[in-house]
C-alpha cells in the first residue's frame, strides 16, 4: 500500500466502502493520514473496515462509521451531512458504490433490475455530488468517481450496468467543466479485471471466485488480474495536489483490457 501521499486533516467520504475496491480505497487514505468516513449497508462490514482503517492511521484517527443504502435519497443525505457535522468538512468524495445485477433485456425483471442498478450506480453519484458541492467547494476539494471499463465496451446481458457506468463518465466530465471555478476537480477512474469478491454474491465460492478472476486476468496483456489496492494507488494521486491540473480525465486501471480489445 502507498505511502507517499499526506491527507493529514483532510476528510474523505467513500462510498461503498465496505469491502472490495472501497475498502481498500479507504484503508489507503486511513495510511495517508486521513479522516475517513466508511459506509456501506451492513454494519459488521462497515465496522471491520473502520477497524482496518483506524489500525493504519498513524495517528490512529477512528474512522467514521455510516451505515445506509445510498439507493435511498434520505440515506445520501444524511451520509453527508453527518460527515459535514463529525469532522466539520469535506475535502475528497470517491463515488464508488455500484451493484453488476446481470439481466437480458428479454428478462421479465429486466426494467426492475434496470432501475435498481441506476438508483445505486449513478443517481445515488449525481444526488451525493449535488450534496456535496458547496463543502468541496470550501475546501477546494476534488471528487474521484469509480466507473469500468464496461463503460466504454458492451457487455453482452449487463446493459444496465455498462449505461450506468458510461453516464458516470460524461457526468464526470460536465461536473469537471462546471465545476473547475469553483476550484473543484472531477475525475473518473475506469477499473477491468480486479480481483474482489465480486463473484460470490453470484452463489460462486471463494476458490470458484478467485479461479474465474485467475483465468480472466490470464488473458489481459500484464498476464494477472489486478488488485483493489491498485485502483485505490490511481484514486489518491487523483486525489493529491499531485493532480492539481487534472480534472475531466479518464483513467483506466485495467491491465491493458482496453487496448487489447481494439486489436
Amino acid at each position: 500500500m502507498s505511502l507517499k501521499y499526506d491527507f493529514s486533516g483532510k476528510v474523505v467520504l467513500i462510498t461503498g466502502s465496505s469491502s472490495g475496491i472501497g475498502a481498500a480505497i479507504a484503508v489507503q487514505f486511513a495510511q495517508s493520514g486521513a479522516n475517513v468516513v466508511v459506509t456501506g449497508r451492513r454494519a459488521s462490514l462497515v465496522a471491520e473496515v473502520a477497524k482496518q482503517c483506524t489500525n493504519v492511521s498513524p495517528k490512529q484517527l477512528p474512522a467514521l462509521e455510516v451505515v445506509g443504502d445510498i439507493s435511498q435519497k434520505p440515506d445520501c443525505k444524511r451520509l453527508v451531512e453527518t460527515t459535514v457535522q463529525h469532522f466539520g468538512r469535506l475535502d475528497v468524495l470517491v463515488n464508488n458504490a455500484a451493484i453488476g445485477t446481470p439481466g437480458a433485456l428479454s428478462d421479465r425483471e429486466f426494467y426492475q433490475k434496470f432501475e435498481s442498478v441506476m438508483k445505486i450506480n449513478l443517481n445515488s453519484m449525481v444526488y451525493l455530488t449535488h450534496l456535496s458541492v458547496d463543502y468541496l467547494s470550501e475546501t477546494q476539494g476534488n471528487i474521484v468517481n469509480i466507473s469500468s471499463g464496461a463503460g466504454i465496451k458492451a457487455v453482452t446481458g449487463m446493459s444496465a450496468y455498462c449505461m450506468s457506468k458510461s453516464a458516470m463518465g460524461m457526468f464526470t466530465y460536465c461536473c469537471a467543466a462546471e465545476l473547475g471555478p469553483k476550484h473543484i476537480r472531477v475525475n473518473v477512474i475506469s477499473p477491468g479485471t480486479i480481483k474482489t469478491s465480486a463473484f460470490t454474491t453470484l452463489g460462486m465460492t471463494v476458490e470458484q471466485n478467485d479461479a474465474m478472476f485467475d483465468n480472466m486476468g490470464s488473458h489481459l496483456p500484464v498476464g494477472r488480474p489486478g488488485q483493489p489496492e491498485e485502483v485505490a494507488d490511481t484514486v489518491l494521486y487523483l486525489a493529491s495536489d499531485h493532480a492539481r491540473f487534472v480534472t475531466g480525465a479518464q483513467i483506466n486501471v485495467d491491465g491493458g483490457g482496453l487496448a487489447l480489445s481494439y486489436d
